[in-house]
This record gives C-alpha cells, structure tokens and sequence, in this order.
C-alpha cells in the first residue's frame, strides 16, 4: 500500500485505501464469526463487551492507515488515540455492534471515517456478512457497493411519521441512567409504524441512508459509532442533528436524531414531548 501525503486531499484515493482496509478487516471478522472461540471482556459496564476479535481489527485497521497517511491521527474504540502532524483523523470502529458478533447474531460492521477538524471528508461501513460497502465522500454523493456492483444510495420519500421504520439504540449504562431511552422508545412506538433495534449504530445510519429505514435517534454514541455513516446519510440526501433538531458537530459523546428530513420535525416533537 503506497504512503500518501495530504495537501489538498484526493478524497476518490483516499476512499479506495479506507474501503480496502475495511474490507481487509471485515475479511478477518467475517472468519473469526465462523468460530466458536470468541473470548469476551468487560469495559465500562457488564454490558460493555470486547472480543480479542475487536483488538485484532483494530491493529489491523491502524496499521493499513498509518502506513498509507503517517501523519494521520487516529482514534479507535479499542484505544487508539494518536495526535497527527495534520489536521486530519481517521474514526474507526473495528467491529460496530461487538455485542451482536459476540452472540453470533449476524448484524455488525466495520466502520472508518475520515475528518479534516470537525468535517467529515471519506466515509465507509463495511458488513462482512453481506459483503455490502456503504461509502460517500464530501460532496461527491453515497454509494453502496455490493461485488462489483455500484449504486448511489437517497433517504427515503416517507413524509408520515405514522408509516416510518425507525430505528434505535440503547446506552451501556441503561441500568443505571435516567436518559436511558426507554421513554422516548415508548413514544415513537406509539407515533410510527414500527421500530428497530437492531444492534449497530453505524448499520442503522446506513440503512436510513440507503432508504431502508427513514429515521433513527439513540443517547449517548461515541464517536467512531457513527463518524462514517453521519457523512453517509447527509450525502444521501438525510439529516444529521441533535434531538432540538440543531446542527451538532462529531465529539467523543454525542446524542443524534437522523432521518430522511422530511420526518425531522415530527421526530423532534416527539423527542420533545419526552421533555414536558
């Protein structure tokens, strides 16, 4: 893999390297879920899990980056947290959804993203199971690539909440925290046609991106969670907010209401009444 230097990015090459180490990456996750051999620890709660599976993404991940662009920071959920000499960093997820994998329930990814400060550049979300690439690029538009097939992917047209699939998460402290979600879940079900739980924040976001689902919103994401699929729902035509519907910029912890946009109000209502 050649060494890059970034003055004015060529985010077309950059998103090759980013989906072939995706790629790579979900190569060794998708052999390691054939296996019963999964050794799990605990993080920050006892619902909190990492496998020897997440550590080895990760360095594998690290380790195709850092080759490719060296002065490149990096941040990963398993512990990489590098400073670069450039205003760039990569957000990586080596397995979003570990609880999922660690179950063998057949719902994870890979996720990488790169930003220049607080603005996402190249995105892509890897699902090794169905060999499925959602990717976008900063005004270049979101694709989703299945083989050798390539097709751009838009949000859905859905206006009524009423007919929505929404889509949902819940925190590792939900024992513990008041802002657990339970709530709000009780009120969207009342609001739309069905809700999902699905188990990866990162599939989710690209699922609404690729109109299969039309919002979603959840407490508490971290931000190699979702780095690479906020650029994808935006470039798909989505929205990307807080849960006032503000405009919120990518940070280590962050709350998120996304949808296609034409649902984005009547979400924030609904958020809203949780409030009153």
């Amino acid at each position: 893999m050649p060494t890059y230097t970034v003055t004015q990015p060529d985010l077309a090459a950059i998103l090759l390297v980013a989906a072939e180490t995706a790629r790579e990456a979900g190569a060794l996750i998708r052999e390691a879920y054939a296996r019963d051999d999964r050794t799990i620890e605990n993080k920050s709660s006892a619902i909190d899990w990492v496998t020897q599976y997440d550590k080895a993404s990760e360095a594998l991940i690290v380790g195709r980056l850092r080759a490719a662009f060296p002065d490149f920071g990096i941040i990963g959920e398993e512990g990489t947290d590098e400073m670069g000499s450039q205003p760039y960093t990569w957000y990586i997820d080596p397995i979003d959804g570990t609880t999922n994998f660690a179950h063998g329930f057949p719902m994870f990814c890979v996720s990488i993203a790169l930003y220049h400060d607080e603005t996402a550049l190249v995105a892509v979300v890897y699902d090794p199971l169905r060999d499925e690439c959602f990717s976008a690029t900063r005004g270049g538009g979101a694709h989703l690539t299945v083989g050798k097939v390539t097709r751009p992917l838009h949000v859905s047209s859905e206006t009524r909440l009423v007919a929505a699939l929404l889509a949902t998460g819940y925190p590792y402290d939900v024992h513990t925290s008041p802002a657990n979600n339970l709530v709000e879940t009780g009120l969207f079900a009342l609001a739309a046609q069905g809700l999902r739980r699905a188990g990866s924040a990162a599939l989710d976001l690209a699922y609404v991106a690729a109109g299969r689902l039309d919002g979603y919103w959840e407490y508490k994401l971290s931000s190699w969670d979702v780095a690479a699929s906020w650029l994808i729902v935006q470039e798909a035509g989505g929205v990307v907010t807080d849960f006032d519907g503000r405009p919120v910029a990518i940070r280590r912890m962050v709350d998120l209401l996304v949808s296609n946009g034409h649902l984005h109000e009547q979400m924030v209502e609904v958020l809203k009444a949780r409030r009153q």
